[in-house]
């Protein structure tokens, strides 16, 4: 029998969805499963985005440029302007997903074998961007009890190598929800401009800030114009997460021309995602306004109703919509997989991301769990009483 790759053989699968079969037996036994595992927003894609895809004149689904379309890169960087990150259409790739901007940056920026430092936890998902390139992840461990707070810079630069080539962040954070402080982007900004380093900024969640909290992008750190690579997507932004359109932003022109002969490859990212993804831009202001007042909402009552269970702990999340909680169970996976396959309350469960996935140093996060809060309340509320009675009658409930 032929063997498969080697690459293919170290690619992680996702620790998001590997609970997967064990929720779909569940629901063959008729239970009610509360998806607090995966960022996939409840919320109604905008309706400006749905009428540009049924009201569109295209008479041929053609390929557009590989950068992605002129019109909404030039649309895009208007967007940016006026957020203060001063770039122009020329400076924007659109791609498929802001995973594929990762992949992208990545492959062209680094070289297999070349490493790259992460606080951890972190978007799972980055393990399997590091695989396929060749490159390896040096995570630099926050903590639960700072609230997911930056590390130190002098425990970054604990593990520079020869071959360290960049750094990179979720601003604001999956899986934790923790907002980087413009003065933490700051000091990142010191560290790659003195160590000659890229930094991917990857800024999917940008909307999110929450309790008066502004975000403060890579692409404002003064005179590192050359190191910063920005990642986006509509997917979260947007609540469009299949609509598969990201961006990758950068005014260094080499890795941008680089990035390009990839996307040619490609030949060219989703046309009806462009197309849903211009439109978007023309939100109205009260649609985010919307948007962050119903988030806050959740947030507030899920970590008021966890912290109030014995035994959890549950950090308060400043943006996305994200937070990552630490119970008293001897291992949170197993307690994940107990939930489907063993547990129900008034034949409601709760599904859960077990937060060891998000973390690369060996034996971090069993205790930990990432809750995404893209349920309504109501229904956000039901979750957490499910998880309540759980912990409640766990075997390996820790005391």
């Amino acid at each position: 029998m032929p063997r498969i790759s080697e690459k293919g053989r170290l690619m992680p699968a996702s620790p998001i969805r590997k609970l997967v079969p064990f929720a779909e037996e569940a629901k063959r036994k008729g239970r009610k499963i509360y998806h607090l595992n995966i960022g996939q927003p409840d919320l109604a894609t905008p309706a400006i985005m749905m009428d540009a895809i049924h009201n569109n004149s295209l008479e041929v689904v053609g390929y557009s440029h590989s950068a992605g379309n002129e019109s909404y890169r030039r649309k895009l960087a208007r967007y940016y302007q006026d957020l203060d990150i001063d770039v122009d259409h020329n400076q924007i790739m659109i791609t498929t997903g802001g995973s594929e901007a990762i992949l992208f940056a990545f492959m062209s920026c680094l070289d297999p074998g070349d490493e790259i430092i992460v606080p951890e936890p972190f978007y799972a998902n980055y393990n399997g961007f590091a695989v396929a390139a060749g490159v390896k992840i040096m995570p630099v461990t926050s903590y639960i009890d700072d609230g997911f707070a930056l590390p130190p810079v002098g425990e970054f630069e604990k593990l520079l190598t020869s071959r360290t080539r960049g750094v990179i962040i979720c601003n604001p954070n999956n899986p934790t929800g923790y907002l980087y402080s413009r003065e933490e982007v700051e000091q990142l900004g010191d560290l790659i401009r003195k160590h000659d380093l890229y930094l991917f900024s990857d800024e999917v969640y940008r909307e999110f800030c929450y309790d008066g909290s502004c975000h403060f992008s890579a692409m404002q750190i003064k005179n590192a114009e050359q190191n910063v690579i920005l990642i986006d997507s509509v997917s979260k932004r947007y609540s469009a997460c299949g609509v598969r359109i990201g961006a990758l932003v950068t005014k260094n022109m080499d890795v941008l021309n680089t990035a390009i002969k990839f996307a040619q490859a490609r030949l060219s990212p989703p046309t009806f995602g462009q197309i849903a993804g211009e439109a978007a831009l023309d939100s109205p202001p009260q649609y985010f306004e919307q948007v962050q007042q119903e988030y806050v909402d959740r947030r507030d009552l899920m970590v008021t109703m966890l912290n109030n269970i014995e035994g959890v702990f549950c950090p308060l999340p400043k943006g996305a919509f994200y937070t990552t909680a630490r119970l008293p169970v001897d291992d949170a996976d197993k307690f994940s997989q107990w939930l489907l396959s063993d547990f129900h309350y008034e034949n409601e469960t709760v599904m859960l991301a077990p937060a060891s996935g998000f973390y690369s140093t060996p034996g971090l996060g069993k205790d930990e769990v990432r809750i995404a809060y893209v349920l309504k309340k109501d229904d956000l509320e039901k979750a957490i009483v499910c998880l309540e009675k759980a912990l409640e009658i766990y075997p390996g409930r820790k005391t």
